[in-house]
């Protein structure tokens, strides 16, 4: 049963569109946890995952406001993530994958299509894998199928996911990781709108528990020799900048997912945001 909690947002910026409103924030019962969800636009559901240590407020404003005109989109935090709790059960892909089907039965949502970015792109290969008739479409963004197959990042990245960010503000974490999601020339060209970005970013920030729990579920995934059981329709998305998921990790998850179509985003790291007009339309032009 959902419930709802009530906050006052003091804050506006641009890129959130924020006004001085009393909003009300559900949360629904699933598994053993409460999940935060929202709900924005009409038509057809598109389930939105996030990536590790990510919630919702990561998806880019332009994003959500295009596709919410022609889908009806459901947004979550992940099991320990933002604004959803937490349980003493041992974190893994599949378990998340779950999370994200038990919210669907919650809303009454019997099948929908599912966008999955990142760690959340593992979430959704494990949601189609598992649950295929909850499955219509099915975009996978900056994402790997894990395991031997699967391409990892460079030694200095993976030290720096594990760093210990104790006596860090939120925003100061959001900083240090800005390289490994963006161009170093978006960074250096747009400052007004990476600042944006990092206050998006940094707020309701990941315990380093949670955080160190989800990577370890990370770590435990592997769907590649089951990838060829996929029959939802499936698109691959992935920036050719993009050092924290390595671009040959697409061409895996291409070749093994049947009939799967590849699209790089040429200038684009790992959010994708260098070339956000194009992935929507790219998102619209197969979703809508």
């Amino acid at each position: 049963m959902a419930s709802k909690e009530r906050v006052r947002t003091s804050h506006k910026t641009p890129i959130e569109d924020s006004l001085f409103l009393v909003i009300v924030m559900p949360k629904v019962k699933v598994n053993d946890i409460q999940i935060y969800y929202e709900v924005h636009g009409e038509g057809s559901p598109l389930l939105m995952i996030m990536g590790l240590s990510a919630n919702l407020n990561w998806w880019d404003n332009r994003l959500t406001k295009a596709l919410s005109e022609k889908l009806k989109l459901v947004m979550f935090d992940n099991r320990g993530a933002g604004r959803t709790s937490s349980s003493n059960r041992e974190y893994t892909i599949k378990l998340f994958a779950d999370d994200a089907a038990g919210i669907m039965d919650a809303l009454g949502i019997p099948k929908a299509h599912i966008l999955g970015f990142s760690m959340g792109g593992m979430i959704a290969q494990e949601l189609v894998l598992n649950h295929p008739l909850k499955v219509e479409k099915l975009v996978l963004c900056s994402t790997n199928c894990g395991g031997s197959k699967s391409f990892q990042p460079s030694q200095d990245i993976l030290e720096m996911l594990t760093a210990d960010v104790t006596g860090l503000s939120p925003e100061e974490i959001v900083r240090m990781i800005l390289p490994l999601i963006l161009t170093r020339n978006f960074i250096e060209e747009n400052p007004d709108l990476v600042k944006l970005i990092v206050h998006r970013l940094a707020r309701y920030p990941i315990s380093r528990e949670s955080h160190m729990r989800q990577l370890k579920a990370i770590m435990g995934f592997d769907t590649f020799y089951r990838l060829k059981q996929i029959k939802a329709p499936t698109l691959i998305l992935h920036g050719r900048k993009d050092v924290l998921v390595p671009l040959a990790n697409a061409s895996v998850l291409a070749k093994a997912i049947p009939d799967a179509e590849l699209v790089y985003s040429e200038k684009s790291a790992h959010l994708l945001v260098e070339e956000m007009r194009e992935v929507i339309n790219i998102l619209i032009a197969f979703l809508a």
